[in-house]
This record gives C-alpha cells, structure tokens and sequence, in this order.
C-alpha cells in the first residue's frame, strides 16, 4: 500500500513524487516510457522554473548538460525587435531550453534518489476502486508480465492532456477553448546564439532558443485551421515564416537542420477540477495551455509543489485531506488563470493591447528599463517593482510629450 501513485514521470510526475518522497511518503512513480525518452513537445523553462529547479538542487545539473543559460530574450510583435540584456536573478538565469531526454531524466532521477519507486516501461490499464473512490492503479509491464493491481490512499494522473485518469473519473472541465494553433519545429546547428526570440506576423509566430549539443531550436505556428495546407509541404511553409524576418532567415540559412520537422496540433487550452476521492491531477492533466507563452513546464513545476504540499497535510493528518486539496485547486486556479488567459488570446493572434504597445514603445532607447521590464514580466523581480503607477509614469511621461 502506497500514499501516492504517481501516473507519469516527466516534469509534472516526477517533481510530485521527489517532493513527496522527501517529506517521507512512500510513493510509486509509473511511466509508459523508458528513461532517457525524448518527446516531440516545447522545452523551454522560464519565469519561475529556474527557480523552483534551483531551490530542488536540480539547476546546475540541467547547466550541466551543456544547455545554455539564456540571458538575453529579443520580442518583435510586428512593430519592431525590443530586446532585454543580462536579464539574471540570484537563483538562476531568465531561462534554460533543455531537450526533454535531458531534463526528464534529470527529474527521474531525482524523484528516485529521494526514496520514490520508479516503474518503466509500465503501461496503466485502469483502476482499482472503493466504491466512487479510486484505491489504486492496475497494470502490466509493457516488456512483459501479468497484471498487477497497485493502491494507494491517492493516484495522481500526471498523465498529460490525454489523461487516463481524468477520463476515468469525469474530472469536470471548469474553462475550456479549442486548439488555436498548430507547431512545427526542428533543431539546427552553426546559428550564433542569440538567446531567445520571439516574432509575430500578423498570424504567424516564430520562437527561437538555444539548447543542448550545440544546437538552436526553431518553433513555428500558425492558426490552427490552416494544418493541412503546413502539412503538405512542412519545409516550404516553415521557412516561408522564417523568411519574414530577414536577420533570422540570414543565420538559419547560413546553419544546418539537424533533424526532421516535428509536428503538435492536439493543443486545446482548458482547466479540469484536479481532485476527487482517492485521485489528484497536476500539469497537463490538469491545465493545458497553447505553447504561445511556453508555460507548460514551469506551470507543471508550481502545481507539483502545490500538490506535493496540500497530499502531505492530508497523508500527514495535519489538515482533512479533501480541504488541503480543495486548496491546492484555489491556488492553482489562482496561479494560473490570468495567464492561461493572456495565453489564449495572443494564441488567437489577437492584438497587443494598446496600453503594452505603448509602454513597448515608450521602452526603446532605455535599455535599463527594458531590462527590468523583462525582469519583471518574467518574474525574476517583483513585478511592482516595474509595473507601477509612478514607475510607469516615468517611463510613459517623454512618448505622452511628445504627442502633445
């Protein structure tokens, strides 16, 4: 009998079972995959990942696996190329894009060295339960074996957006929108690193970092709607968007594509209530957001803290189990809503609005300010030590003079 069972071990499962097996759980960690498994998904870590990695003692061991630290990002929403510099905090730098066999790993690894079980190559068939509670998991070794029936006092489904468990359970869907884009991206090698960078045209975004093995990472989207004509010719169609912006196609042309094209297009943005008798959902399978502000992963390592925190005062009897969840889900929804809803609406290609136009306006030629701009979106410093009243005052005060 386990505390927790944990239903896929990658950034969402693995940090959940290394936080509760450091507070002393015993906890069962079961993915489909062997490790080290790359997967075709987004795999840059920002805002507050670095941090949460750092304070984990998992940081240097992603620097270690020769991603770079990202210090500069550049943003060109269609008006011009604004670009903050030497953007770091005391715990980590703006951001970190390891390839998802490297990170994943690492996340394995750590949940294991913590005390957690780790079962690989295990496929989740279904579900013990206990009346309209669910007790436990049943399945088999995918390389071989007959079933078995795992319990546990909770089953966490860190499952993805596909997740079995909510399935299961009729995890009730609290906000929903359909897919509004569609994503190719590959990887290329001898492009000078320029850090990150982010380019829109009218219906079309570019993303672009570097990441391990030398190598940059183009991501490109566009509406949804519009996948069968990227799909029939994905090359042609890719770098038609990357020639829209000259300085780039220069350096990408000038590398090597390294790999073949990579494809996501299941990418519907929703919340589901991530809690029920016996069972708890955390990262995808519980909010999944459109790639456009790459929140995925370090929203992933925010709700497994989370989580982590609200089943340790209810295994520990510090709190009724169903009210520490009950608040895990305030604060997830919390956390999260204002920004799965900025998400959305830059995904649908909606205009900036009017009030950060200007302010992007008002920022160039002050690299000081942009920076703590930067800073301060990405949460590196608080973010009223920016976006004041008085601050932005300041900031705004030349641009409204001179349209005097």
């Amino acid at each position: 009998m386990y505390d927790a069972i944990v239903i896929g071990a990658r950034c969402a499962g693995a940090p959940t079972a290394m936080l509760l097996a450091r507070r002393g759980h015993k906890v069962l960690l079961v993915d489909r995959a062997t490790f080290p498994s790359e997967i075709p998904h987004g795999h840059f870590i920002h805002r507050h990942g670095p941090r949460r990695l750092h304070r984990w003692g998992l940081l240097d061991r992603i620097a270690a696996t020769g991603c770079p630290a990202v210090t500069t990002v550049t943003s060109d929403y269609g008006d011009f190329p604004l670009a903050g510099r030497d953007l770091t905090a005391e715990d980590g730098a703006l951001g970190y894009g390891p390839r998802r066999a490297a990170l994943d790993q690492i996340l394995v690894e750590a949940a294991v060295a913590a005390g957690a079980e780790l079962r690989e190559g295990f496929a989740v068939e279904g579900f013990a339960s206990d009346g309209d509670r669910i007790a436990g998991i049943r399945g088999r070794d995918r390389r071989g074996g007959a079933p078995v029936t795992e319990y546990a006092t909770v089953t966490v489904g860190a499952d993805g957006r596909n997740s079995r468990l909510a399935r299961a359970v009729g995890a009730p869907v609290t906000e929903a929108a359909p897919a509004a884009t569609c994503y190719y991206f590959s990887y290329w090698s001898g492009l000078p690193d320029a850090g990150l960078e982010v380019y829109v045209r009218q219906d079309r975004v570019i993303f672009a970092f570097p990441t391990g093995d030398g190598l940059f990472a183009l991501f490109v989207a566009w509406p949804s709607a519009e996948l069968p004509a990227v799909r029939a010719d994905i090359a042609g169609q890719f770098m038609a968007v990357i020639d829209q912006i000259p300085v780039l196609a220069e350096r990408v042309r000038g590398g090597r594509r390294e790999e073949r094209f990579y494809g996501a297009s299941d990418l519907p943005n929703f919340l589901r209530r991530p809690y029920g008798p016996g069972w708890a959902l955390v990262g995808d399978a519980g909010c999944h957001k459109d790639p456009f502000l790459a929140l995925g992963i370090c929203d992933a390592f925010r709700d497994a803290e989370l989580l982590a925190e609200a089943l340790d005062e209810g295994l520990s009897g510090r709190r009724p189990l169903a009210a520490a969840l009950a608040d895990y889900e305030r604060q997830r929804d919390e956390a999260t809503l204002p920004e799965y809803r900025q998400n959305l609406h830059l995904a649908q290609f909606q205009p900036l609005p009017t009030e950060l136009a200007q302010l992007r306006r008002a920022l160039r030629g002050d690299q000081d300010a942009t920076n703590r701009f930067y800073l301060a979106s990405e949460g590196l410093i608080p973010r009223e030590a920016f976006f004041n009243p008085e601050n932005l005052r300041r900031i705004m005060a030349p641009a409204l003079a001179g349209a005097r």
